[in-house]
């Protein structure tokens, strides 16, 4: 019985040398890239939406942004995630399938508004998101999160420009 405990000690030791990313990505970085993953699934549905239901030529180009640069970064947090043994969500966070669907029932400028703000307040949320993850965890997941933050920050600026347009669009 000894001789097993020695073994399994011995073992524990070489996990804790060899294995301390595989040991983080089982932790916050794990989460990290699933939260990632089913934001970056809600964005593009969000975007396909936005595209369909606006007839605002900002709001569809804003929608396409989305669609594009956040299907890019699902492919490669996907991959990623997969690499460390991190299972792939298949579905969006809760919050953002409410938002969608919130957002299905609306038209006009209606929606154009809800879309806008929805994207302010998301962005703010990930940004901060990204930033805590780019300076702590495991290092592939922090040099891709430092990687996608100039994204999310372009996606912040251009929802908040948005934003300010389609408010003016009311008050015209």
């Amino acid at each position: 019985m000894a001789m097993n405990l020695k073994s399994v000690s011995g073992l524990a030791g070489l996990v804790l040398l060899c294995g301390s990313v595989p040991v983080l990505a089982a932790g916050s970085s794990s989460n990290f890239l699933k939260e990632a993953i089913r934001g970056d699934i809600a964005e593009t549905k969000i975007g396909e939406l936005a595209q369909k239901k606006s007839e605002n030529p900002d709001v569809k180009a804003l929608g396409q942004e989305l669609t594009t640069d956040h299907g890019q970064h699902l492919t490669e947090v996907e991959a990623l995630a997969k690499s460390m043994n991190v299972t792939v969500p298949t579905k969006p966070k809760s919050e953002a399938t409410e938002e969608y669907n919130k957002l299905s029932k609306l038209s006009g400028k209606t929606f154009d508004q809800e879309f806008a703000s929805y994207m302010v307040k998301d962005h703010k949320e990930d940004i901060a998101k990204y930033q805590k993850e780019s300076e702590s965890g495991d290092a592939q997941v922090a040099a891709l999160a430092k990687k996608t933050l100039p994204v999310l920050q372009k996606h912040l600026e251009a929802a908040q420009s948005l934003q300010s347009k389609v408010g003016q669009q009311t008050s015209q």
